[in-house]
């Protein structure tokens, strides 16, 4: 009878570069996503104050964030652009709120409309 014999393979090194790259990729792909939410978090504490400069700046800020990560492929790009366009959105709100025209004073006076007379002389 024949004996079977077993050897081990040895892993190819492109296999272990694979875990390598993948361990790496995936740590600096969490450390950018929570950067991400914490400028979103930063930004939306900002927009509560109601400052002008603050809130344009921040929003700056982040949407440099979301866009890097975008172009790296973190995210999706539709991912950042709709990001980008929401927090758009709400700083928009926030300044055009806060800026706001005051109503307008109404009279206590009330106004007729009926027509008035005019006395004109016949000669």
């Amino acid at each position: 009878m024949a004996t079977k014999t077993t050897t081990k393979k040895k892993k190819k090194l492109s296999v272990l570069k694979r875990v390598r790259q993948t361990e790496k990729n995936t740590l600096r792909n969490t450390a950018v996503k929570s950067k991400i939410k914490t400028y979103v978090k930063k930004f939306e504490t900002v927009c509560l104050s109601k400052d002008r400069e603050a809130i344009e700046k921040m929003l700056k800020e982040t949407i440099k964030v979301l866009s890097s990560a975008s172009s790296k492929g973190i995210i999706h790009k539709n991912t950042a652009s709709r990001k980008i366009s929401r927090l758009t959105l709400k700083a928009n709100k926030v300044l055009t709120s806060a800026v706001e025209t005051p109503a307008p004073i109404k009279s206590t006076e009330t106004v007729t409309t009926e027509p008035t007379e005019i006395l004109t002389e016949n000669k």
